[in-house]
């Protein structure tokens, strides 16, 4: 019985002497008994703030400068969320020249008032301008020849005589604003008017005669036209601007280029210059003597006698 008491004693480990642990404590790594006592001697001596850290916020963080995000846009672009017929600005941006001047007329058709008030604050048509207007009108007319044959010919004459007409129609709607007493200023008149003679001398010579009577009656409007102009010019500041212009040059070179269709100018220009006295002057160079032989030889009719006649270039 003695032997079954000591067996039992050996067999317990619990009740042996130096055994103070139960079988669950004693299985427990000693290094992870320091790194529970390590863990809890830091927590101790931190004093909790290991606890503020963690409920510290990353946006209260001093490191972290904050920075005001840009607002968003509130305006929105519009949208065309349907259609609609265009304004009238924009309208008028799309608009050509050719497309506004025929609106414009059409307008002052309709509206009688409206073309009046055009006509009244509209600027005055310069020289310059009126002159490139015809060139047009010209240019159209030289762009309706056909290609091949000759350019007299009665074929070429019915294929542009709807362009020779609205030339010769400008022609004759634009002289009148610059003669007087509409235009007071003789050397403005002038200036169209050996422009405008230019452009006549530039029409060609057709085959048939009858085609022919359009330049002959421009022939004959432009030489009123240039009467008109000197016959008023000679009245004002004793006709300075026709002596000392070189216009009763120009005007000699119109009339031999013209075959003497220009003779009622000439005759104009005569008397003027008989009035004044210019045969009287003294030349003092040889572009001076020049002009006045050919005042001279006006005063006594006997300009261009002898002297071969051009007819433009055609």
């Amino acid at each position: 019985m003695n032997s079954v008491i000591a067996s039992q004693h050996i067999a317990a480990p619990h009740l042996l002497p130096n055994s103070r642990l139960s079988p669950s404590r004693s299985s427990i790594s000693p290094w992870n008994t320091m790194s529970s006592r390590k863990r809890k001697a830091d927590d101790e001596g931190s004093g909790g703030d290991g606890d503020e850290r963690m409920s510290t916020s990353p946006s209260n963080s001093p490191a972290i400068t904050p920075r005001a995000l840009p607002r968003p846009s509130t305006k929105r672009m519009r949208t065309n969320v349907t259609g609609r017929p265009l304004g009238l600005s924009r309208l008028l941006e799309t608009l050509g020249e050719e497309d506004m001047r025929n609106i414009l007329r059409s307008i002052c058709d309709r509206h009688p008032e409206v073309g009046a008030e055009v006509v009244s604050t509209a600027p005055t048509p310069s020289v310059s301008s009126t002159l490139g207007v015809l060139n047009n009108y010209e240019s159209n007319f030289r762009a309706s020849f056909p290609f091949g044959g000759r350019s007299s010919s009665d074929y070429a004459y019915n294929r542009v005589r709807q362009a020779l007409v609205e030339l010769l129609e400008a022609l004759k709607d634009f002289t009148p604003h610059f003669l007087p007493p509409n235009e007071s200023q003789a050397a403005t008149s002038l200036s169209y008017l050996d422009g405008a003679t230019e452009i006549i001398h530039r029409l060609p010579d057709w085959d048939t005669f009858q085609h022919n009577r359009h330049k002959q009656d421009a022939y004959e409007e432009m030489a009123k036209a240039w009467a008109s102009v000197i016959r008023e010019a000679a009245k004002r500041a004793g006709g300075i601007q026709l002596q000392y212009g070189g216009w009763d040059q120009k005007l000699s070179k119109h009339n031999e280029v013209s075959g003497g269709k220009m003779q009622e100018a000439i005759n104009e220009l005569r008397g003027s210059l008989g009035w004044m006295g210019g045969e009287t002057a003294s030349p003092s160079s040889g572009g001076t003597a020049d002009s006045m032989s050919i005042r001279q030889q006006l005063l006594n009719g006997t300009f261009g006698m002898g002297a071969p006649v051009r007819v433009g270039p055609w």
